[in-house]
């Protein structure tokens, strides 16, 4: 193993023969997921590298700008200053991205950090996330990415995101469907790709990772709890039962 030396650090890439570590040439801002940074060196005679919360005062004009996105507002911060610094995510494969005035939604959990450049919104379709803009963001995830042209269907455990075309809608198997109907697969307990998939029509790209394994969002529950006050008494108890089946599956895996 060769120790890390800063004065041969790559700018802006992952590090060499090392899919799990990203190295940022930082100057200026960046907004990054918290608990991202496993390390940095500042740059040399600068004032260093800083971490502020987005609830700092000193961002207010910056953050009501570029990130809206409330519900994840305390798990990001705006890295500052001068230096390289290396990201890495629970040993999930880090790659980055250049959007160039594009429109991109992407899984939150897999969202790392983007440029200041860019524009951040919370996607109406619950667990994503929108970048809008010119400029460079890191992602994570389990396995390389694949890039795909609709019209398309994914499994959506290996759904990573998608750039410049029509936000998904849901396809069913139609012999899952039927099962479905007939009250025989209960509340919905079966979810592989083979039986449900997002549909992709029209024009854009699909990013696609090489595994079923989803990088986990706790941000997900929130926004399902923000929705439980409209369900009523019998929605409740339908959503208690696929809890129930969900947990009694994975308990057996």
């Amino acid at each position: 193993m060769i120790p890390l030396n800063p004065t041969t650090l790559p700018d802006n890439d992952n590090i060499p023969g090392n899919h799990y570590a990203y190295c940022v040439r930082l100057d200026g801002q960046l907004f990054m997921q918290t608990g991202r940074m496993i390390a940095y060196y500042p740059a040399p005679h600068s004032q260093g590298i800083r971490f502020e919360p987005l609830t700092a005062a000193s961002l207010g004009g910056m953050v009501a700008t570029r990130f809206s996105a409330p519900l994840y507002t305390r798990d990001w911060v705006v890295a500052a200053g001068a230096g390289h610094l290396i990201l890495g995510d629970r040993g999930y494969d880090i790659n980055s991205y250049d959007l160039d005035d594009g429109n991109l939604t992407l899984r939150a959990a897999n969202l790392l950090a983007f440029d200041s450049t860019l524009e951040l919104k919370q996607s109406i379709v619950p667990g994503f996330l929108t970048l809008i803009g010119t400029g460079k963001f890191l992602a994570s995830s389990s396995g390389p990415v694949i890039f795909a042209e609709p019209p398309i269907r994914v499994d959506p455990e290996a759904l990573v995101g998608w750039a410049d075309c029509p936000s998904p809608s849901h396809h069913y198997d139609a012999g899952w469907m039927g099962g479905f109907l007939a009250g025989a697969m209960g509340m919905m307990g079966v979810n592989s790709g083979e039986e449900r998939q997002f549909d992709f029509t029209g024009a854009g790209t699909v990013l696609i990772q090489s595994s079923e394994s989803t990088v986990a969002d706790p941000h997900l529950v929130q926004q399902l709890e923000g929705q439980l006050a409209g369900l009523g008494l019998s929605g409740l108890q339908r959503m208690q039962q696929a809890v129930a089946q969900q947990l009694a599956q994975q308990q057996q895996r």
